[in-house]
């Protein structure tokens, strides 16, 4: 296994930029009136995925890059949960979910 040098050289950020660019481009549908409701809640949630696994990338100890790695899981299933609610309100069809 290669080592990398930066964190953009990450599979799983390099997917989680990806999920971020869709929940952007999804979003630019939901109704005004979510603008700084859902839709904020949503992008904000998604983005901090790749954040913290750009953030953990340079902590020096384990433990460290451990956490940022769990602060992005648990991103990921407050975004999860948005999904969840924006598709119940009718904002996504279910195959987009």
């Amino acid at each position: 296994m290669e080592k990398t040098t930066k964190f953009t050289e990450l599979i799983f950020w390099q997917k989680a930029h990806q999920f971020v660019l869709d929940v952007y481009k999804a979003t630019k549908s939901f109704p005004k009136e979510e603008l700084f409701g859902l839709t904020s809640q949503l992008r904000r949630a998604a983005g901090s995925i790749p954040a913290n696994i750009a953030e953990g990338y340079k902590k020096k100890s384990k433990a460290d890059k451990l956490r940022f790695l769990n602060i992005s899981e648990a991103s990921l299933e407050e975004t999860k949960y948005h999904l969840i609610l924006s598709n119940d309100l009718g904002y996504f069809a279910s195959s987009e979910l």
